[in-house]
């Protein structure tokens, strides 16, 4: 069976992804969860940042096994293309037999929103009203959709774009009524929480520019030499990651500043950790396998008429 983003997009809800989400995260932290290291290749189409790569991500948990192949072309939004294409197969775990394959784009969209949200939900003090947002494409809209469910209060959306052109066509997509404004730099990152969903490969985030209690949820710049945060950021914050492992492995930000990673999420929510209060937290995220079985599951079971 063959699932096709139509109908990925017509039964996945973040209202169930957000809470099993939660649960993955706990589990995976808590050692149930089999995933080896993702295994990336580049694919040598071009030179420097055009040049794409192609990951393949294994994982098992609870009653299934399963595998993403993503790719990640930058080059193809001049092109009208996705710059991250993905396909997921999902496999019974009791007998080995497929259940399903399924398109994967907006899986990982949703999920990386998802465990954002787990994140945000964890880690913002209930006080929180404003968010500042670093980038204006698809992860920024879905970041936004999911928060929206966890913290209404959080009305004051500052986005913040290299191109100013599109942080307006954001603000004026979410309509009026949403609070969002296009803001520069510096409005963006004295926000309560600060999210960081760029491309870039060097850091844009200053910490002299973000308050001593804020929130910042990192989720651009996934790779060992590629960056969004300064030196200061990561050297003054308390970091938190979805993996140690993971992120210890594949993320410049933690790689290169010389940061420690102190806890994982999954360590916080299951209260085997606490979270610091009154001082300034990173999370960090790079994506991992079980969050999209997590989500895979969700669509197979909404899809079909058979409970697996």
């Amino acid at each position: 069976m063959y699932i096709p983003e139509h109908e990925v997009r017509a039964v996945l809800r973040y209202e169930a992804l957000i809470p099993a989400i939660r649960q993955a995260l706990i589990d995976y932290s808590a050692g149930r969860v089999e995933q080896p290291a993702r295994i990336v290749l580049r694919a040598g189409n071009a030179e420097g940042l055009r040049n794409g790569w192609f990951a393949v991500m294994p994982v098992i948990a609870g009653d299934v096994m399963g595998v993403k192949t993503v790719t990640f072309y930058p080059g193809n939004a001049e092109l009208g293309l996705h710059t991250h294409i993905a396909v997921i197969e999902l496999l019974s775990r009791s007998t080995g037999e497929p259940l399903a394959v399924m398109d994967g784009r907006l899986i990982t969209e949703m999920r990386t929103a998802a465990v954002s949200a787990v994140a945000l939900d964890a880690l913002a003090p209930q006080s929180a009203t404003s968010l500042g947002i670093l980038g204006s494409g698809v992860q920024a809209r879905s970041h936004i959709q999911a928060f929206r469910l966890l913290r209404p209060a959080l009305n004051d959306i500052r986005i913040w774009s290299r191109t100013p052109a599109n942080a307006q066509h954001l603000v004026e997509e979410m309509g009026s009524e949403s609070g969002a404004r296009a803001v520069p730099m510096e409005e963006v990152a004295s926000a309560d929480v600060v999210l960081t969903v760029t491309s870039s490969p060097a850091p844009v985030l200053q910490g002299r520019l973000l308050g001593p209690q804020a929130l910042v949820l990192a989720v651009g710049a996934t790779g060992a030499s590629l960056r969004e945060l300064d030196d200061e950021v990561m050297q003054s914050s308390y970091v938190v990651a979805e993996s140690r492992s993971c992120v210890e492995r594949e993320s410049g930000d933690v790689r290169l500043s010389g940061a420690t990673v102190q806890a994982e999420i999954g360590e916080i929510l299951s209260g085997a950790l606490a979270a610091p209060r009154g001082r300034r937290i990173v999370f960090k995220s790079v994506g991992m396998a079980i969050e999209d079985l997590t989500a895979a599951r969700l669509v197979w079971q909404g899809r079909s008429p058979v409970p697996q």
